[in-house]
């Protein structure tokens, strides 16, 4: 994969409203921003009715004062496009342009991401102001870079059933599957329950059906979806290229996999994303109550991580934080004040994964309406927050490692949006998705003090890598698998892995069909989550486990022999979820033999190795040893690597 490159420089920014303060502050925040040793300013992406308080009224006067205010201080603007957030004129004009939630509820103008997707009324509206807006500022000498959007899919948004999006998937699957209607009835088994239909104008969404709908049809409308989001945003990508050379960057959130990142970001130059370590806490990672007790003031300590090297390589090697939490927010179950040190410990932990900027969210802490008890780098009153001094002490430890690398790891897993929209249709396991299956394989590989990148399925160059794993992905195309298979790493394959046609069904030969290890899942078998299953090395299976057939030989088993995990040279299938401790012993025995280090980290303390550098960062609420001495809680050690 594409690496960050070493002349880049690290940075920090923040997210900034003009319109949301008196303008005779502006010059005073500027001048502080600079002060504090920021070089970037996001502005503008909720500013529409601002831009155009009514259809064909625009006043941009504002914001050209806001962008040479900013410029006097020497930062750089980074110009989000305003489409998240259509003013009213614009839904009254299109009536039928909110999205639909599954149960068919409209959802209303009062908020924000109320637009569906498919709506070509809505698309031509951004076109409008996205044009005027690229023609104004694209050579403006402020202008750093762009932001398309806001927050794809935030807020359970791209999903939507309504007629825009039944009149445009009909449409798809024309395009996909051709005049003749036998095609897709029988891809998808239609023969099934009388599903067959007689021609496209027939097919309905998959939501509100009796139980549940056909699998392939919920997989294509995820598939479809998805293409809508990249349209979506490919369009914006045109028109800002055709008047800007700027950068243009999204900021994706976290566990969002309803549509492809991949493809989005085939359009974009750099990947951002928007870090809440303690509000994902509960909301996103899946922690148990013990977890989010203890963690509770310091983030899941590879939540993050894993977001950085998912979106390092989703931008190609170029990625951001656009909005860093900098204290408590105000969305999620319970919103705890960080542990002091915190908000630099994320800041060098993204650095330490190759970010490029940390940019916090927000500038000052607003006073009114949905987010005023989302702290900022300011109060209200405009007194330095928590979050000033920890980017201050970042800001002056930049000046001795101004530049950004990444360390080529020896580890890679593979991640795939288009598996996430497999297991969502033909998800048999109460409580297992795809995601969690992928996150607890990570975090067991930095358990064990790994660098891991995270590649796409489309990825076919794996001759620096010394072990790739692959789980859950159901469907494999011929060339990928040939490519694992021909390589020289150690391939772990599985749970579900080539088990399913692109269209879901069950593969023939039986799964998972490697060429290279006689092993056949002969039936899957989900238990309680209560009820682990005990192995004969001790640890524990939980909920899902496939019964394995074959003569590949047993690496891991059951108390009663029957096999758990098998390996035949260097290809290995794994048919179960494993208990977390489980798993990180499974790695460790595979990594260990296969030549690749580990450690046996305990559960607050993580370490992270770039080409100059070896990071370790303490999420404990307790002082930690590490070889090169003691780590205080939200403490970072930097030791220098020797060339």
């Amino acid at each position: 994969m594409t690496q960050p490159n070493l002349s880049m420089k690290r940075t920090l920014g923040t997210c900034y409203y003009p319109e949301h303060w008196p303008e005779d502050i502006w010059e005073e925040d500027a001048r502080q921003m600079a002060e504090l040793g920021l070089t970037w300013v996001r502005i503008g992406e909720f500013a529409w009715s601002r831009l155009e308080p009514s259809q064909g009224q625009f006043n941009f006067e504002w914001l050209d004062r806001a962008f040479d205010t900013l410029h006097r201080y020497g930062l750089k603007v980074v110009l989000g496009t305003p489409t998240a957030t259509p003013p009213k004129w614009v839904c009254d004009k299109y009536p039928d342009m909110f999205a639909r939630d599954l149960q068919g509820n409209l959802r209303k103008f009062g908020s924000r991401r109320h637009y569906c997707f498919s709506h070509l009324g809505y698309r031509e509206q951004c076109r409008d102001i996205v044009t005027r807006l690229a023609e104004r500022y694209g050579a403006h000498p402020a202008l750093g870079a762009w932001q398309t959007d806001n927050e794809y899919g935030c807020h359970d948004t791209t999903l939507s059933y309504s007629d825009a999006a039944r009149s445009g998937f009909q449409k798809w699957l024309a395009n996909k599957y051709g005049n003749d209607i036998s095609k897709l009835n029988a891809a998808w088994g239609n023969v099934f329950w009388s599903m067959e239909y007689a021609g496209y104008p027939e097919i309905d969404l998959p939501n509100l059906t009796a139980t549940e709908a056909n699998p392939a049809h919920w997989l294509e409308f995820r598939r479809y979806t998805s293409d809508q989001v990249v349209a979506f945003n490919r369009l914006q990508c045109d028109i800002i290229r055709k008047y800007s050379n700027a950068p243009i960057s999204h900021n994706y959130m976290g566990r969002i996999t309803d549509f492809d990142h991949f493809k989005v970001g085939a359009d974009l130059d750099i990947a951002t994303w928007d870090s809440y370590p303690i509000g994902f806490l509960a909301d996103r990672a899946g922690a148990s109550e013990g977890k989010q007790r203890h963690f509770m003031r310091q983030g899941d300590p590879d939540f993050q991580a894993f977001h950085h090297d998912l979106y390092r390589s989703v931008g190609k090697g170029r990625w951001w934080i656009m909005e860093q939490q900098p204290g408590p927010v105000n969305w999620a179950p319970v919103n705890p004040d960080p542990l002091p040190g915190m908000v630099r410990l994320w800041t060098w932990e993204a650095f330490a994964h190759g970010a490029e900027t940390v940019a916090y969210f927000r500038w000052r802490q607003a006073p009114f309406a949905q987010e005023q008890m989302h702290a900022g780098i300011l109060r209200p009153d405009s007194a330095k927050a928590t979050a000033y001094y920890e980017a201050a002490q970042v800001a002056e430890e930049l000046l001795q490692s101004p530049t950004t690398d990444c360390e080529l790891a020896d580890v890679a897993i593979l991640f795939d949006y288009d598996a996430d929209f497999s297991w969502a249709a033909l998800n048999h396991v109460k409580d297992g998705d795809y995601f969690e299956l992928i996150f607890d394989h990570y975090r067991a590989l930095r358990r064990l003090g790994i660098n891991i990148d995270i590649l796409p399925a489309s990825h076919r160059n794996f001759a620096n890598y010394r072990c790739i794993i692959v789980p859950g992905l159901m469907h494999m195309d011929a060339d990928l698998l040939s490519c694992l298979e021909n390589s020289d790493a150690l391939v772990i394959y599985g749970p579900a892995t080539h088990s399913r046609t692109e269209t879901l069904r069950i593969s023939h030969p039986l799964p998972p069909n490697l060429s290279n290890l006689d092993v056949t899942v002969a039936r899957i078998d989900t238990t309680r989550g209560d009820m682990p299953i005990p192995l004969s090395n001790g640890g524990h299976a939980l909920r899902y486990r496939e019964v394995l057939e074959g003569t590949a030989t047993p690496i891991l088993t059951d108390q009663q022999g029957g096999a758990i995990a098998v390996q035949n040279g260097s290809s290995v299938y794994l048919g179960a979820y494993l208990q977390d401790e489980t798993l990180i012993q499974f790695y460790n025995h595979l990594l260990t033999e296969t030549n690749i280090e580990t450690l046996q980290l305990p559960q607050g303390l993580r370490k992270r190795v770039t080409k100059t550098e070896e990071f370790w960062f303490n999420y404990d609420c307790e002082t930690m040893d590490t070889p090169h001495g003691t780590l205080e809680p939200a403490g970072v050690l930097r030791v220098p690597r020797k060339s």
